[in-house]
């Protein structure tokens, strides 16, 4: 299923020089990274792809991991992440307004 618009402006939105839909192990990929940021947008509300999602994340090293969800997603996104997350991970909502931290 193609990208929603929000979902490709939200991955790349205020980091500067962006690669999107970087290549990891597993055949997998990554949403975008700039410099030591990796972020993965998921507008899921399902746990399992919500912890897909967190592994993707957990793959970079010596990176800031952000995860972005819809606003209603959050406190069960972060309930998710206390037990998928190794190390920081920062889950915010779409427009970047609200956060939770994981550690």
């Amino acid at each position: 299923m193609p990208e929603k618009s929000s979902h490709k402006q939200a991955k790349t939105r205020g980091l500067p020089n962006p690669r999107t839909e970087i290549p990891i192990s597993g055949k997998r990929k990554l949403d975008a990274r700039a410099g030591r940021l990796a972020r993965e947008v998921e507008r899921s509300k399902n746990p399992k792809i919500i912890a897909k999602a967190i592994r993707r994340l957990n793959t970079q090293k010596n990176k800031k991991k952000e995860l972005l969800v819809p606003t209603p997603n959050l406190d069960k996104t972060k309930k998710v992440a206390e037990k998928v997350a190794k190390g920081k991970l920062l889950i915010q909502n779409l427009s970047r307004t609200q956060r939770r931290f994981v550690k």
